[in-house]
């Protein structure tokens, strides 16, 4: 029992939140809109700054190829003067730049690599962005219209109109059957009760306006002399 009834503010709590969520679903995207805004405004940051700091490795890495330029001439004109000494000095400088450089070099590719891949990632958050902020204005354009409609609609009292018109139905349907009813009835009745008029005929006064057997049998015999004169 106790399961069950965890289960049952579980649910009622998910429902609840589910319609809390839904009356204010507006506001939830563009507050969502908003941080997604912010992380898509860090993440260009950071690579405006990735790409800042590439840009000051490569002037590192010229600055590094032009000072081992320089000290290479250098240590070969002394070597051609005749100072080996300068000249080892120079080498053992050399060395040193060159391991310099080349950890520079080989840093600043797998960081271009780096660049790139946030540059993608960065163009897709801003499409994706894009998107939402597409979706967001149609959501509201189609929400102010839905308000509007049922504005509209307590306005001009839609469901009382046609509660109205529901009423105003029934009753004419109510009065055309009574009105029906009340003409067969009158018709039963006339049929029913004779009229002075069908009283004076069938007393002989005035001509009359239904056969008689006496007639009918009058008209019968007249058709039948004939034949029998014949």
């Amino acid at each position: 029992m106790f399961n069950i009834l965890k289960t049952l503010v579980r649910a009622t709590a998910g429902a609840a939140e589910e319609k809390l969520v839904d009356r204010n679903a507006l506001l939830i995207l563009d507050q969502n809109i908003r941080d997604a805004a912010a992380a898509v405004e860090r993440g260009k940051r950071a690579l405006a700054l990735a790409i800042a700091q590439d840009e000051a490795e490569a002037r590192r890495l010229r600055t590094l190829e032009s000072r081992l330029a320089d000290l290479e001439e250098r240590a070969v004109a002394a070597l051609r003067g005749g100072r080996d000494d300068l000249a080892g000095e120079a080498a053992e400088a050399i060395a040193r730049i060159e391991n310099d450089r080349d950890a520079t070099s080989e840093a600043r590719s797998i960081f271009t690599g780096e660049i790139r891949r946030l540059r993608q990632a960065v163009d897709a958050a801003m499409q994706r962005l894009t998107g939402l902020e597409r979706g967001r204005r149609a959501a509201k354009v189609a929400e102010a219209a839905r308000q509007v409609g049922a504005g509209r609609a307590r306005i001009c009292g839609d469901q009382a109109l046609a509660e109205a018109e529901a009423t105003l139905a029934r009753l004419r349907d109510k009065q055309m059957e009574e009105s029906d009813a009340a003409a067969a009835l009158a018709e039963i009745e006339g049929r029913d009760a004779p009229s002075i008029a069908d009283r004076l005929e069938a007393e002989g006064f005035g001509r009359r306006t239904r056969p008689s057997a006496a007639a009918v049998l009058d008209r019968l015999r007249r058709k039948a002399a004939p034949e029998a004169t014949a």
